[in-house]
């Protein structure tokens, strides 16, 4: 696959200077070296987000948001790496000229562009039917207007109508010299077909008589259409979406996110629909950050969507209780995705569109506050109002509680919930914990024959239900934090742009589903520390002839580091050294892994500065940079003697369990010298007490 040379990416890089990126979404202000603002992120009242020009990085001290310039119009935008990369050399008037492709290569982005391009022009010829033609204006626009939008909402969301003809999109795409086969690949025209089933020759437009809705990517480009008919007795589906093809996949888009994104940030919640006028309704009501499934089945794609803006999800239920009933499944998903699932049901007969007409913005902004509640809660009073009073029907509304419990990831909300139930259905916590427990080692042995290389595209993750790896236990706090997900057209951009398997493995969190054996606390601080000075002070010389980056490396060649992302880290940074070059935290935060560039901002990042008052008093406060040596000195010692401690705890516990007696006295010589070995790494960092010291 083609991509854009390292040397184009650079020059970007190069480029775009942190501040002036950051300062067209935020007010900056210098306080000493760094620069400070509210955060965009989240909701404060005091600056904590800082930008260190000098490093060219950014950080909240609040929410944790942290990166480079490419981070930042990720985050802000909530685009991908390679859209992020484009914003910035717009910004900059860089050309981005990709390399030479194969025909084949060259083939495949030609069809996506020219159908991102097909795409576009249909959105704006269906706007122009919809303000400039009798029948648009009469009939679309008129019926947009009764459901009471106006006209910043419909510009907004770039509303549209299809003239009631059968080849009006087709003569005017003909004569702006588009070809036939994408508005055919893009679903926009259909091919009539004779009795055998072979092409007639005839084509004919998909959208006609109808109110149409651009259906954008997370990147406002349109990807496809929602059509709804205005023909009372139409014998037509209601409501019309386009096809599958190579730039829009259903199950990967939600509709309203590109507007709804940075809403959804802000106010740190997204609200979740069914169709397109919930959103455009209560998009006008000042409800912004609302997105819709658009009538589809929830799937993993479009739950990840989501996560990548929140942890917090609302579902906004009409009262319908088939239709809830139904979608109890797809909330099971959003629980299993690790965000926090509340519910909001409205009246019976009403849905949010309609309610927010009936009672107005401010109204209805209080009852979704007043009516929201969590979802195993509003599941338990569900099911068990169904069971009512029979014995058999309460016993399985409890396991169908029990089995959504078991999608949560959070060992602690799972306690949490089983409480609630237990409380609920009148029944003992212990009973509820031991059924729990059945229903994860059933799902588990169910699962456990299709584990390996499942790849199914149902919307489960692969291994069933999710409850399957969860058996109950007591909660810990040490859950590692989800990693972001790419969508398939991400992936296929970060092949695009360069990024290697592995990188790619990295962004996409697949790694998350490898055995990783865990490292201690204390040598994960070790290694970091090693790390952190080889990235600040890489350049920064120890002697005439010897740099930070070349001593630590050398000091560590035979030292095996445990944490993989310093290890990646340490990687990075000899293959800098290798090929010429100093290894910069400016450049290792444009990575095209999210988590090595999270982890080289956090580690480059300080929250206080010293204040020049310490100087103006003629005070002296000695500075890591005035002390390398002997920083680094002890950062090396201390990786070693806990490595060495760790090597003797292992020796030690060998000693509890049955060895003959050869391997018995070899593992005594080996603990002496390793103890031999910690007191001298002791007296070297000035840690060991002498003996007889009180």
């Amino acid at each position: 696959m083609a991509r854009i040379p390292k040397e184009t990416v650079d020059q970007i890089i190069h480029h775009a200077d942190i501040v002036e990126v950051v300062g067209d979404f935020v007010t900056l202000k210098r306080k000493g070296q760094n620069m400070w603002a509210c955060c965009p992120f989240h909701h404060e009242k005091s600056p904590s987000f800082s930008v260190a020009p000098a490093k060219g990085l950014y950080k909240c001290f609040g929410c944790g948001k942290a990166g480079g310039v490419v981070q930042f119009i990720m985050d802000i935008e909530g685009t991908s790496y390679v859209e992020a990369l484009k914003y910035l050399a717009k910004k900059y008037s860089i050309d981005i000229q990709e390399e030479e492709k194969t025909p084949e290569e060259q083939l495949v982005q030609n069809e996506k562009d020219s159908q991102f391009i097909v795409s576009n022009w249909a959105k704006d010829h269906y706007q122009k039917l919809l303000h400039e033609t009798e029948e648009g204006e009469s009939i679309g626009l008129s019926y947009l207007m009764q459901r009471g939008l106006n006209q910043t909402t419909i510009k907004t969301f770039e509303l549209g109508y299809s003239l009631d003809q059968w080849d009006d999109l087709l003569k005017s795409a003909q004569k702006e010299g588009f070809e036939a086969k994408y508005l055919e690949k893009t679903g926009l025209t259909i091919i009539r077909e004779d009795e055998q089933g072979k092409d007639s020759g005839r084509r004919y437009d998909r959208f006609r008589g109808r109110v149409m809705f651009p259906i954008h990517n997370v990147s406002g480009r349109v990807i496809g259409f929602g059509a709804r008919t205005l023909k009372a007795n139409d014998k037509t589906a209601k409501y019309l979406n386009s096809p599958e093809s190579d730039i829009y996949h259903k199950s990967d888009v939600l509709y309203g996110l590109f507007q709804a994104r940075q809403a959804i940030r802000t106010e740190e919640v997204c609200y979740l629909v069914e169709g397109y006028l919930d959103v455009l309704s209560l998009h006008q009501g000042g409800i912004k950050n609302v997105v819709a499934s658009s009538g589809t089945s929830l799937t993993e794609s479009q739950i990840r969507l989501i996560g990548r803006y929140t942890d917090n999800v609302t579902v906004l239920y009409d009262g319908d209780a088939a239709g809830i009933r139904a979608s109890l499944r797809g909330i099971d998903m959003l629980l299993e995705g690790a965000l926090n699932v509340r519910v909001v049901l409205f009246p019976d007969g009403d849905d949010p569109d309609s309610y927010i007409r009936k009672v107005g913005d401010q109204r209805f902004k209080d009852y979704l506050e007043k009516n929201s509640q969590d979802f195993i809660t509003f599941k338990t009073r569900i099911v068990s109002q169904e069971a009512a009073h029979d014995p058999v029907k309460k016993a399985e509304a409890i396991r169908e509680v029990l089995q959504s419990i078991a999608k949560v990831p959070d060992p602690i909300k799972r306690q949490v919930f089983l409480q609630q139930t237990s409380t609920t259905f009148s029944i003992d916590e212990q009973v509820l914990i031991t059924e729990y427990n059945k229903l994860v080692k059933k799902d588990s042995q169910r699962a456990a024959p299709g584990q390996q290389g499942n790849s199914s595209g149902s919307g489960q993750s692969s291994g069933g239900s999710g409850a399957s790896s969860r058996p109950y236990s007591a909660p810990t706090t040490n859950r590692q934090p989800p990693t972001t997900s790419l969508s398939p057209e991400e992936e296929a951009e970060m092949a695009m742009y360069g990024a290697t398997s592995d990188e790619l493995a990295a962004a996409g969190g697949s790694a998350a589903d490898t055995d990783v054996e865990p490292v201690p606390d204390v040598l994960q601080a070790s290694e970091r520390e090693v790390v952190r000075l080889l990235l600040l002070y890489a350049a920064q010389p120890l002697t005439e002839e010897i740099a930070v980056a070349q001593y630590i490396l050398g000091q560590l060649e035979e030292t095996p580091i445990k944490t993989p992302i310093y290890a990646d880290l340490m990687h990075l940074c000899r293959q800098e050294l290798e090929e010429g070059r100093w290894p910069e935290v400016r450049t290792f935060i444009q990575h095209t892994r999210s988590d090595i560039r999270m982890m080289v901002s956090d580690l480059a990042t300080e929250k206080y500065e010293l204040s020049p008052n310490w100087s103006t008093h003629q005070i002296y406060v000695p500075r890591e940079i005035d002390q390398l040596q002997q920083a680094c000195d002890n950062a090396i010692l201390r990786l070693n003697k806990v490595n060495v401690q760790n090597e003797l705890s292992i020796r030690l516990e060998a000693l509890r369990h049955p060895m003959d007696e050869l391997a018995l006295m070899e593992t005594l010589h080996t603990i002496k010298l390793l103890k031999k070995m910690d007191d001298e790494l002791g007296n070297m960092l000035g840690t060991v007490i002498p003996r007889g010291a009180n």
